[in-house]
C-alpha cells in the first residue's frame, strides 16, 4: 500500500523540513508502507517555496506545486489531490501541529474498512480565537451538511483513493473538502490523536478567511440558509397579519384612538432589514453561479517540481 501526504503550505519556511522530517522518520519504521508526499506553496510571502525546491532536490519522493496567487486551503488540497498516486491520502498541517509521528493510528482505521479517518483531539493547543472559529464550523456542519454531531472534523485525516477521485469531480471554484467528504460517505469514523502547540508564528486565518471558509461551505452545499429565509418570511409575514388585525379591532374598538407612529416605523425597519438580509442571500448564491458559469479557476499552479506527469517523481 502506497500512502500520499498532501501539506497545504503558507509561511512555513522554519517548520516545513520539520514536519517532512517527521513523516520521513516515521515511515521508516512502516515498512510495510510506500509514501510520497506533496508539498502545495499557497503563494506563501516567505521562503517557503525555496525550502519546498530543496526538499524535492532531496527527495525523490516529494512533489512541489506551488499556486500563482494565494487560493486557500482547501484550494490546494484540491490541487495536491490531483497529483497523489497513493492507495491512501492522508492530509495535514505545515505548523507541526499535527503529529506526523501519530499517522499510523489513522492508517490502522483505514485498513479496519473505514473510507475517511479524521483526528480528534482532546486538548487543541490553538488560540482562543481559532477555538472559537472551529466551534462554530462544528455547529455549521451539523446544520448546514447534516454532519453527524458526535463525528469530530479536522486538517488531520485519512482517505481512502476513491474518496479523493470522487472529490475531484468537483469543479466549482469554491472547494470545501469537508462537504465534499460528507456527500461521498458516511463511512467515516475518529481516533485520538495528540495536538501540539505551533512550532512558529500563528495561525494565517483570520476572522474574513474564516468568515469566506464558512461561506464556502454552506453556499456551495446546502440549500439549507434559503428555507431559512423562506420560513423567516413566512413568520414575519404571519405576525404582520396578526398585527394588522390586532391594529383594525384596536380601531373598531376605540375609533378616537390614534395608530401608533414608531410601531409602524419600528415594523417597517423589521421588514426593511429582513427584505435585504434574504436578498442578499441569494444575490450571494446567484453570484457564485455566476463566477462558476464563468469557469473561474479552484486554483492555478504556477510551477509543478519534480514530476514527470505520470504519476512519477523526477529530478529536476
Amino acid at each position: 500500500m502506497k500512502i500520499s501526504f498532501v501539506i497545504p503550505c503558507y509561511g512555513s519556511e522554519n517548520t516545513l523540513t520539520i514536519v517532512v522530517g517527521e513523516i520521513k522518520e516515521k515511515m521508516k519504521l512502516m515498512t510495510q508502507y510506500e509514501y510520497e508526499i506533496i508539498l502545495v506553496n499557497d503563494c506563501s510571502p516567505d521562503g517557503t517555496l525555496s525550502v519546498i525546491r530543496k526538499l524535492c532536490r532531496e527527495n525523490d519522493n516529494i512533489i512541489g506545486i506551488s499556486h500563482a496567487k494565494n487560493f486557500g486551503q482547501h484550494a490546494a488540497l484540491m490541487a495536491g489531490f490531483n497529483f497523489v498516486s497513493g492507495d491512501v491520502v492522508v492530509c495535514l498541517d505545515d505548523d507541526g501541529q499535527t503529529p506526523a509521528s501519530e499517522v499510523d493510528k489513522l492508517l490502522a482505521k483505514i485498513e479496519e474498512g473505514y473510507d475517511v479517518v479524521y483526528a480528534e483531539y482532546d486538548n487543541k493547543q490553538h488560540s482562543g480565537f481559532r477555538n472559537w472559529g472551529s466551534h462554530v464550523n462544528k455547529k455549521m456542519t451539523e446544520v448546514m451538511l447534516n454532519k453527524p454531531k458526535e463525528l469530530y472534523v479536522s486538517s488531520y485525516f485519512a482517505a481512502k483513493r476513491y474518496i479523493i477521485d470522487e472529490i475531484l469531480k468537483y469543479k466549482g471554484a469554491y472547494p470545501y473538502v469537508i462537504g465534499l467528504v460528507l456527500r461521498t460517505t458516511k463511512s467515516i469514523c475518529n481516533v485520538p490523536v495528540n495536538h501540539r502547540k505551533r512550532l512558529e508564528g500563528e495561525s494565517g486565518y483570520t476572522l474574513k478567511k474564516l468568515l469566506g471558509l464558512w461561506m464556502n461551505g454552506f453556499t456551495s452545499f446546502s440549500i439549507i440558509p434559503l428555507r431559512i429565509a423562506s420560513y423567516s418570511g413566512s413568520l414575519i409575514a404571519f405576525l404582520g397579519f396578526i398585527y394588522a388585525i390586532y391594529v383594525i379591532v384596536r380601531k373598531i374598538v376605540d375609533p378616537t384612538r390614534m395608530l401608533g407612529w414608531s410601531s409602524t416605523i419600528s415594523v417597517i425597519l423589521i421588514l426593511g432589514g429582513l427584505i435585504l438580509l434574504v436578498l442578499g442571500l441569494i444575490g450571494e448564491y446567484v453570484g457564485r453561479i455566476f463566477i462558476s458559469i464563468n469557469n473561474s479557476p479552484q486554483y492555478v499552479i504556477k510551477e509543478v517540481i519534480n514530476y514527470d506527469g505520470l504519476g512519477n517523481s523526477e529530478k529536476q
